[in-house]
């Protein structure tokens, strides 16, 4: 995860929703000081994912009922495509795309399925992944924990040549710090940097700041007090805990670190395991979910070994939510009348319709239409073709007559006119 710049992002789309997601985190923060004395941002970003499924709740059960109706009508779909399964026609095409629609139209629902939720959740889950990458970014009570140490760090002659040597000495290359920038934007590059140093980075720094040490040891104190998860500094990356703590024999934060990692696994397992599956196991489409079900969990397995604990955290708690979700959801659609369903959003459609005003005689006669259109077009190039064919044969027939035969006597009759008409 290289070339990242881990100051606020200002994208057009996530930057604000960043912002805003991180306005909520702080407010978490400060709630859980103010009511049980609690500075943890691990336990912030659990209560911010838990909030944020919740509120997506809504969402999530319109896109399994989606789901559902969308097992249900398949048969009927597929029955259609292959009614017209070797007809590649532009008349043939119509016909199966208006009955296809049809059949939307019979269940209540959207060809377009489930875009709408999917376009207002992936932004809020991927600003969400931005904010707990880099909390101080976005929680100030965070942020402000390290600005008396930034301040001495900016009155020390020659820091910015410092700063870059401790970024080149600790491998922070994902941090994409410029020094050469100066203000507000110098001291958040430096927090970045801060924020980022492994635990040994921290007991170092005081070699590059002799002058900081008083200063260096209590941020480190306060912020390795509120980093702190079942004994996990959540800047650390699980890779760096095990790699340090193994050498010193400290096997429990290496158990610990490696627990993170295999419950991110086992817990997208029980996930994926819970979600309602394709029935035709045959499908492309389904064939491509499944390995995509089986590839996933792996990969955020290896990746959450190099990634901050927090994030791993964040992947963890939001498998938990969505699988406690996925339940109640399933008990809920197990027990759904899906033909009272059918009707309700069939009513909903109808009444979307007449707001655009737009009433069921008009659909149907345009339905009329259209249909006779196409019969019309398809019945006329039918009878061309079958026109000339007869013509052909009729003709093929008349020039093969028997000698003393009618056809004979005319065929006669005819050459004799033709003679003397080109006289």
């Amino acid at each position: 995860m290289s070339s990242i710049v881990l100051t606020a992002y200002s994208g057009a789309i996530l930057g604000p929703i960043a912002k805003f997601l991180g306005w909520i985190m702080n407010g978490i923060y400060i709630l859980m000081y103010n009511l049980f004395g609690i500075e943890n941002i691990g336990l912030s970003i659990i209560l911010l994912t838990i909030l944020i499924y919740l509120c997506l709740l809504p969402l999530t059960i319109k896109q399994q009922k989606y789901s559902k109706l969308s097992q249900k009508m398949q048969p009927e779909i597929q029955e259609i495509q292959n009614k017209y399964k070797n007809k590649k026609d532009q008349a043939s095409v119509a016909a199966m795309n208006q009955e296809v629609q049809l059949v939307y139209q019979k269940y209540g629902v959207s060809p377009a399925g489930t875009c709408v939720q999917l376009l207002i959740q992936m932004p809020i889950l991927l600003a969400l992944y931005r904010v707990f990458y880099n909390v101080p970014a976005y929680v100030e009570s965070v942020k402000s924990e390290f600005t008396g140490l930034v301040n001495g760090i900016t009155k020390v002659s020659g820091f910015k040549d410092t700063m870059e040597k401790v970024v080149e000495d600790f491998s922070l290359n994902s941090v994409r710090a410029d020094f050469s920038t100066s203000g507000d934007t110098l001291k958040n590059y430096i927090i970045d940097v801060l924020y980022k140093l492994p635990s040994s980075g921290w007991e170092k720094l005081s070699d590059y700041f002799p002058n900081l040490t008083d200063s260096i040891s209590n941020t480190f104190d306060h912020i390795n007090n509120i980093n702190n998860f079942m004994l996990l500094n959540i800047s650390d990356t699980p890779w760096s805990i095990i790699t340090s703590n193994f050498k010193l024999q400290n096997y429990l934060l290496v158990f610990l670190a490696l627990l993170i990692p295999v419950l991110s696994y086992a817990t997208q397992i029980l996930n994926i395991k819970m979600m309602p599956q394709p029935t035709n196991n045959n499908d492309q489409m389904a064939q491509q979910m499944k390995t995509m079900n089986l590839m996933m969990p792996l990969i955020s397995f290896v990746i959450c070994f190099t990634v901050p604990v927090g994030l791993g955290i964040y992947w963890i708690a939001g498998a938990v939510c969505r699988a406690i979700q996925q339940f109640f959801i399933n008990k809920h659609i197990e027990n759904l009348d899906l033909d009272d369903l059918i009707q309700k959003n069939q009513e909903k459609a109808k009444k979307k319709r007449e707001k655009m005003g737009i009433s069921e005689n008009q659909i149907r006669e345009a339905a009329k239409v259209k249909t006779r259109s196409i019969e019309s077009r398809s019945n006329i190039g039918k009878t061309f073709v079958e026109n000339e064919k007869e013509l052909e044969q009729a003709l093929e027939k008349k020039s093969n007559a028997k000698k003393g035969s009618m056809a004979a006597k005319a065929n006669m009759v005819k050459e004799f006119n033709e003679r003397n008409s080109r006289k």
